[in-house]
């Protein structure tokens, strides 16, 4: 019982953390109905994108201080840059197709960042560790953290209010639910749903880089980082429903105390005890916690 402080803490921190890496993912399967296997590229290029860029920064000498800015700077850089390359160079091709292709393409476009990334950085590793320890840490007695890594979870709460805002009270938001609600109605009603698909795209690929970037100084960034994130991701989404905000930020808090009790009760059952809390979940609610019965059109 003694262990509860700490079991909750490390829990919101992992589920910030997770979130982050995950948001992207339901983000794009919530409007575009796409799996996007290359989501975890994204999250190792925006990791190595911030690496390099916080590593320059640091090795001219600038201040620690602006290596945040140059962290977020280089999640967009990346998210930009890859976002429109995917949607505009393969997805857009896909639309109408097959849900099994889609995910095949995207696999395609996973297997081919994860070469391009060992051949502009290479297979060795890169570590920034200067903006982690720069606040220093906080606590009391022998609960002791890291001042970036509560910063993580004010980002994943911002990111959380932020889209639920756009989503809920901006004009584009309530076009955008239209377009989930229906594509072919909304393209009839004169809604650009290409443009519409690409932004969306561009943007969880935006979100999948920063959780990669703000991951950087907190681990090494290495070959395959990728590959071991998206299963994580996965978990997260398919618990709390394929495409729902909400569900994703259960879904993460879910991961994070079930992992997090496990690492302080049962060490032993860390590397499953996400998949089994999965396992549960879908027993009982198959579709996810935050995801209805569907209406099938014939």
């Amino acid at each position: 019982m003694s262990q509860l402080p700490a079991v909750f803490i490390d829990g919101v921190i992992y589920a910030s953390w997770v979130f982050l890496v995950a948001v992207g993912l339901t983000l794009i399967y919530g409007v575009m109905k796409i799996l996007n296997i290359a989501h975890g590229s994204l999250y190792a290029i925006g990791a190595y994108a911030a690496a390099s860029l916080t590593g320059a920064w640091l090795a001219h000498g600038y201040p620690v201080i602006g290596s945040y800015v140059v962290l977020v700077v280089a999640a967009i850089i990346a998210g930009v840059v890859t976002g429109p390359l995917i949607e505009r160079g393969v997805l857009r091709f896909m639309y109408g197709r097959d849900e099994v292709v889609q995910l095949l393409a995207t696999y395609a476009v996973f297997l081919i960042f994860e070469d391009a990334v060992k051949l502009i950085w290479g297979t060795n590793s890169y570590f920034i560790a200067a903006p982690y320890a720069f606040f220093g840490t906080v606590g009391s007695g022998d609960l002791v953290y890291p001042v970036y890594d509560l910063l993580l979870v004010v980002v994943a709460a911002v990111i959380a209010f932020g889209l639920t805002g756009v989503l809920q009270h901006t004009r584009s938001g309530k076009l955008l639910r239209v377009v989930i609600h229906d594509r072919e109605v909304s393209s009839a009603m004169g809604i650009n749903v290409s443009r519409f698909y690409l932004v969306t795209f561009t943007v969880g690929a935006i979100l999948a880089a920063l959780g990669g970037a703000l991951t950087a100084p907190m681990q090494s960034v290495h070959a395959g980082m990728g590959v071991e994130v998206i299963v994580l991701a996965f978990a997260v989404v398919v618990i709390g429903g394929l495409g729902s905000l909400p569900g994703a930020l259960v879904g993460a808090l879910i991961v994070g105390f079930v992992h997090s009790a496990a690492t302080h009760y049962f060490p032993q059952t860390e590397l499953f005890s996400i998949y089994l809390a999965m396992t549960l979940v879908l027993l009982f609610r198959p579709q996810g916690l935050f995801v209805g019965v569907k209406v099938r059109k014939i």
